[in-house]
């Protein structure tokens, strides 16, 4: 019974996010604060979840400007947990398919996002250079999920070069977002669905004398272990 209504309320917030959001975008269209906003939303919902998010964030990652977020993406319900780090001025990368959902689709274009085609090469190197632009022209930030898809489980997978190469063509850093393993965590039937820590790490700088694959490797090592010690956190609380 515990499930039907939160799915019910689910449902009813994310028809509402969008309408509302819809109507804020229709307002100021493109706003470099819209993202945060939203977001700040979804992230609200983690209580109805029946979670604690405890969040944190590195000293150096606070004001830090235009930079690339990045952050590990699991499996569905990261749409309520992850939000909660996004800030101000920060928008996301995502891939194109996302404009076909109705009212959220057109919500998460209208709000400023970026969409990239990741089945045309050329395509999304374009997309790639225009994020870059827009991060120089404007002062903005974007916010990618450099694994291109949900882990499910899986652990931290591999990462596309896309955020890095968006970083360098910026000349901006990146900065890791780890979030605690969430599988198999959240039960919709169960009142308590424990704690998920999410920490934003200090920025790292990237050296445009390494190929863009061999500092993703390097980065994803960090935020592996990060995870790992996120995770440890939450089996000793």
């Amino acid at each position: 019974m515990l499930a039907v209504i939160r799915i019910l309320i689910i449902v009813l917030f994310i028809l509402l996010s969008c309408l509302f959001g819809l109507l804020l975008s229709i307002v100021r269209p493109f706003h470099p604060n819209n993202v945060h906003v939203i977001a700040g939303w979804f992230g609200s919902m983690a209580k109805m979840l029946g979670v604690k998010l405890v969040l944190k964030r590195h000293p150096d990652a606070e004001n830090i400007g235009p930079a690339v977020y990045i952050s590990n993406h699991q499996n569905s319900y990261d749409l309520f947990t992850v939000p909660a780090m996004v800030p101000k001025n920060c928008v996301s990368l995502g891939k194109k398919s996302l404009k076909w959902i109705p009212f959220f689709g057109q919500l998460y274009w209208l709000s400023g996002n970026i969409l990239i085609d990741r089945a045309n090469r050329s395509k999304a190197a374009g997309t790639i250079s225009r994020a870059a632009e827009k991060i120089k022209q404007n002062g903005l930030s974007v916010w990618v999920f450099p694994e291109g898809t949900r882990s499910y489980g899986r652990g931290l997978l591999p990462f596309k070069t896309g955020a890095f190469h968006t970083a360098l063509s910026a000349d901006v850093p990146i900065v890791p977002v780890c979030m605690s393993t969430t599988d198999k965590t959240i039960k919709l039937n169960r009142w308590d669905n424990g704690t998920i820590y999410i920490e934003m790490l200090a920025p790292i700088s990237l050296d445009k004398k390494v190929g863009a694959r061999e500092q993703a490797a390097q980065v994803h090592s960090i935020m592996a272990a990060k995870i790992t010690e996120l995770d440890a956190q939450v089996r000793d609380k």
